[in-house]
Formats: C-alpha cells, structure tokens, sequence
C-alpha cells in the first residue's frame, strides 16, 4: 500500500487500484464534514499555502474550502505577478521558503511538470492544482469517485465502464489523468470525440490500449455516445496560440436535450470538469439540460471537496 503520510501527490502516475481505493473509502468519510453534519478540528493550527499562479476558480477555492472543514488555515498567493517568481526566483527557491510557512501546499503553474520542480524545494507535501497541459491528478481521483458514486444508483462500478471522453482532448489535462487511473480497471471501453487536430495524445491512447481495453478515435457524435457517462470538455483556449485558432473548433460537439434523447441511453450520466462555455458560440452543454437528473456536473464539483479532505487527511496523517 502507497504510503500516504509526507508523501507529495504530483501524479496519477503514482497510484495503484489499492492506493485510489483508500482515497475514494476516505473520500466518502468526509461526506457529514463537508455538508456541515459534523465539525472536524483535526488540523486545528495547521496551515495549507495555496499558489495559483494560473487562473483557477474552483479548484482553488475547494482545497482552501477543504482545508478549512478540517480545521486549518489558508494562505493564498494568485497569479505570478503577485510572487517573487516574477523577480525571477526559481521555482526550488520559493519551495524552500514557502513550505517553511507550512504545512502543505497546493500549487496550479501553466509550465508543464513545474509542480513536480517546485516539490523537489519543499520539505512539506504538494499536491499539484495542475500543470498546464500535464496533468490535474486531483481532478481525475474527484471524476472516478463521481463515476463510482453515480454508477452506484444503477447497480454498476468502475470496471466494466463504457465511457465517452468528448472535447479538446489534446489540451484537456483533466482527461489526461482521468485515462490513466481509468486503466487500471478491467473491460473498460473510452470512446474519444474529438476534432481530428484535438485527438488524445497517443501515450494517453497507449496506457489504456496497453492495458487491454477498448478505444474507439472518432470524430462523429452519431452511434458513438451511448454509454455510461459522457465526460464532456471545453476547448482550451489558454492552450492555443491565438483566440482565433481556438475558434477553429468551438462548438463543434455542443450537447443539448435535444442531442441527448437523439444518440444517449436514457441513463447516460453526463461529466464536466467546468468551467463549462456557456457562449452561443461554444454552448458545449446546454443550459435545457439542467433539469436532467442525469446531469452530474454540480455534484461532480461538490465532490472536489471531498477529495481534496481526503488528500489532505492522508498526506498529514490525520484519517480515521
């Protein structure tokens, strides 16, 4: 079993089926805590540094929110031009002085792999917010504990899924991680919509291909989302050279009620990591699906919470 205490969580990369397990059991403990039940005051005095030096909303607030319902402080530094590194420190020096200051840390950067850089200065855990177009390994553990719990209403689990990845899956670091924890469970099925400039990497291809399960490259809605779950993803347009280069794909596979009755099964659960691009001219998930129960995007981002609670309590050893 991965040893969780001190440990820094940088990647999906480090954990195995046991390792998610004690996340997600853990994950679930949290639930009276983060809907106020119960109050929790095992990290009374303990202090989490949040640095976002890339927009972020919510997960930003849902680690300092986390942090908070297990009784600990928050310190936040957003945007890079608010901290040394844009006096042109280096990532290793900032560690060294920030996690004096504390006791955990969470840190977004829009560089690729710079969170794990940032971990080898810090003598506390990190937990990366995401690293540009690497990986969000807290997104992905919060998505498969919302496809274990929303499974669960219809009898089923996380082996044995057949799942729709739809969107920017070129940019989108969120169905990066997801696809990597995703093979290590059994006969799954990963079908990829995508625009062909934006299909998946090929080494995300490769993990759940190498691992025996079923993928399906297709750049076509008909016959291709009837399934258990659409994760659905928004053009990243801070990925982009341009706003216009962007707009290329904007748009090109908006999911309505209509869409849904049309090719979904009538329990098709319906993922997105969000912020999702209301703008008619992206309109990826329709506001006429609100009334869907289906619809698990708000519980998904209430359940980042849960996640996050439950890291938190496993890097500081604080679990039941």
């Amino acid at each position: 079993m991965m040893k969780f205490q001190g440990s820094h969580i940088l990647s999906v990369s480090q954990f195995d089926r046991d390792a998610i397990a004690r996340i997600l059991d853990v994950s679930a403990q949290m639930v009276p805590y983060a809907s106020r039940q119960k109050r929790c005051h095992v990290l009374d005095g303990a202090i989490l540094n949040n640095l976002f030096f890339e927009p972020s909303t919510r997960t930003r607030v849902s680690f300092g929110t986390a942090f908070n319902l297990l009784g600990g402080f928050v310190r936040e530094t957003v945007g890079e031009e608010n901290s040394s590194l844009s006096k042109g420190e280096s990532l290793f020096d900032t560690a060294q002085v920030i996690s004096g200051y504390s006791d955990v840390i969470a840190m977004r950067h829009p560089k690729m792999h710079s969170v794990a850089e940032f971990a080898e200065g810090s003598s506390v855990p990190v937990i990366n917010g995401g690293d540009g177009a690497n990986e969000h390994p807290t997104q992905a553990l919060l998505d498969l504990f919302t496809i274990q719990s929303e499974m669960s209403r219809f009898g089923k689990g996380l082996d044995n899924l057949d799942i729709v990845l739809m969107g920017d899956l070129k940019h989108g670091r969120t169905v990066h991680s997801l696809s990597k924890l995703l093979s290590l469970y059994k006969n799954v099925k990963v079908t990829m919509v995508s625009p062909t400039a934006l299909q998946m990497p090929d080494s995300v291809v490769s993990t759940l291909t190498d691992a025996g399960h079923q993928v399906v490259i297709t750049d076509q809605l008909a016959g291709n989302i009837a399934c258990d779950v659409i994760y659905q993803t928004r053009i990243q347009q801070e990925r982009f050279a341009s706003r216009d280069e962007a707009d290329l794909y904007r748009g090109h596979f908006s999911l309505n009620k209509q869409v849904y009755q049309q090719y979904c099964k009538e329990n098709t659960v319906i993922m997105h990591p969000l912020p999702r691009d209301s703008r008619p001219e992206a309109n990826e998930l329709d506001t006429d699906l609100n009334d869907l129960a289906n619809l698990a995007i708000f519980r998904q981002a209430q359940n980042g919470v849960l996640v996050r609670m439950a890291l938190f309590a496993l890097t500081l050893g604080v679990t039941p």
